[in-house]
Parts: C-alpha cells; structure tokens; sequence
C-alpha cells in the first residue's frame, strides 16, 4: 500500500476514533419523527474500502467525496446523515437507522438496506442499481429520479413516498407498500409486484410495459387510465390499460 493510501486510512481511523468523544458536538437537527435532538458529528472523505463500521453511531455524519466501497455499517446509527459524491458500491447498510439522511450524486450500487429505517430520505437522482431492500421502511422519502433498476425490494414499504421519475425496471417489488406513493412518470418496466398494495398510489404517466401486476393489491381501473403497457403487462382481472405505442386499450395478460 502506498505512503499516500496509508495516510489517507489513518486519517479515516483517526476521524473513527474520535466519534466517541462527540457526543455533545454543538451542532443539533431534529429528526423526522420527532425524536429528540440529536448531535451533528464528523466528516469523512478519502478512502476507507471494506471498512468495519458495524454498530457505529455516525449520526448527522457527512460523507464527502469518500470511498466506502464494500464498507460494513450495520445497524448503524446514521440518522440525519450526509452522502454527498461519496461510492459506496456493495457496502452493507443491513438494519442500519438511515432516517433523514441526505444523498446527492452518491452511488450505492449492489448496496445493502435490508431491513433498513429510511423515513424521510432525501435521494434525489441516486444510483441503487442492484442494491437490497427486502423488508426496509422507506416512507415518506424524496427519491425522485432515482434508479431501483433490478432492486430486491420484496415486502419493503415505500408508503407516501415520491418516486416520480424513478426507474424500478426489472425489480422485485413482491408485497411491497406503495400506498399513497407517487410513482409519476416512473418506470416500471419488466418489475414484479406480486401483493403489492398501490391504495391511492398516484400513477400518472408510468411506463408498466412487461411488468408483473396481476396479484397486485388495490389498483384501479382509474389509476390505469393515466399509464400505459404492452402485451406483456399482467394485470388484475377486469383491468385494462392503454399501449404505449398509442394503439388502443388491451387488458394486459392474465
């Protein structure tokens, strides 16, 4: 390893050290839920790949420019957290307390959020190719522009939250909540929704060609009428919805 990557770890492990100490840093934010106020902690940048920071409480915690590739933030405690530019490429966040945190042209592809507590994220335009998020509470959460594309989300909710914009091609949304989401414009291409619930989801304008919503739960014909699909769409009994091409109405494939 080079003298400049040694320095550059050693300034991370420093920085680590130091969390500990901060506990009544002067710098406070109130959390979404209302929980008490809690201490804005420490910036990171550099590289720290692969990194153990299971259990760790990084709360108000600013990633900048950072490499966090392959990192382990378990359970972590990151509440009011700020990714900004930062890769964290395949780190796992499982069971990690996420909740108001701040991403902005962070990657977290093939990332980790099982399990997860994102309430009131803001992800504008994020990378979460691949990335799990089986069982993770994502409600109310800003993630307009963001890419699910081929995202394990099974039994996660996203309810009351805004995807507009959003690609979840390909992704596995089976049981998951989208009640009251905003799912304008959103691309739903080829994603399985088996037992998803969409009560009063806002569908304006989304892309459904190939995807799987047959045994989805509590989508309307009148949710439909502003989306369009292919032959390939699946679609509850007695549902129909426009091609994509501009050619008709068709029930879709039971």
């Amino acid at each position: 390893m080079s003298a400049l990557a040694w320095a550059t770890r050693l300034t991370v492990a420093l920085t680590l050290a130091s969390v500990a100490t901060l506990g009544l840093a002067t710098h406070a934010f109130a959390l979404v839920d209302g929980s008490p106020d809690v201490p804005r902690l420490v910036s990171f940048g550099g590289s720290c790949r692969n990194c153990e920071l299971a259990g760790r409480k990084l709360v108000g915690a600013k990633f900048i420019g950072a490499n966090f590739a392959g990192a382990s933030l378990v359970a972590a405690d990151l509440r009011g957290a700020n990714f900004v530019g930062s890769n964290f490429r395949g780190a796992d966040l499982g069971r990690a307390d996420v909740r108001g945190a701040t991403m902005t042209g962070a990657q977290f592809f093939l990332a980790n959020f099982s399990d997860a507590a994102l309430m009131g994220l803001e992800a504008h335009g994020v990378e979460f190719t691949n990335a799990n998020f089986s069982r993770a509470t994502v409600e109310d959460a800003h993630m307009e522009g963001s890419d699910f594309t081929r995202v394990d989300a099974r039994d996660a909710s996203f309810k009351g939250s805004d995807l507009t914009g959003a690609t979840l091609a390909d992704g596995r949304f089976d049981k998951a909540s989208f009640k009251s989401a905003h799912l304008d414009a959103a691309n739903l291409t080829d994603a399985s929704f088996e037992g998803a619930d969409f009560q009063d989801a806002d569908l304006t304008g989304a892309t459904l060609a190939g995807a799987d919503l047959f045994a989805a739960r509590n989508l309307t014909q009148h949710q439909l009428d502003f989306t369009c699909g292919d032959t390939k769409t699946r679609l509850p009994a007695g549902l129909t919805l426009r091609s994509c091409g501009g050619h008709g109405h068709h029930p879709g494939r039971q």
